[in-house]
């Protein structure tokens, strides 16, 4: 293959970061609007963004691995 081809192709992968940083940013802001709403939930609403923190970022860390193997397998 193309080593252009392959350079695309992990450069693709590696945009599923983008998305989990706006969806972690989207949802740091609405956590921090609940709470400022309603102080009283504080623990409930922390351990849900931390829940969807978390997935987000496995996400982001997926195309990462899938960048590597692009990378490592297509060379």
């Amino acid at each position: 293959m193309s080593t252009l081809l392959v350079a695309v192709g992990a450069g693709i992968a590696v945009l599923t970061g983008i998305g989990a940083g706006l969806g972690i940013g989207k949802a740091t802001a609405a956590s921090v609007d609940a709470i400022a709403r309603q102080p009283e939930a504080q623990g409930k609403i922390s351990s849900t963004l931390l829940l969807g923190c978390a997935l987000a970022e496995a996400t982001a860390i997926y195309g990462f691995v899938i960048a590597l193997l692009i990378i490592l397998l297509l060379k």
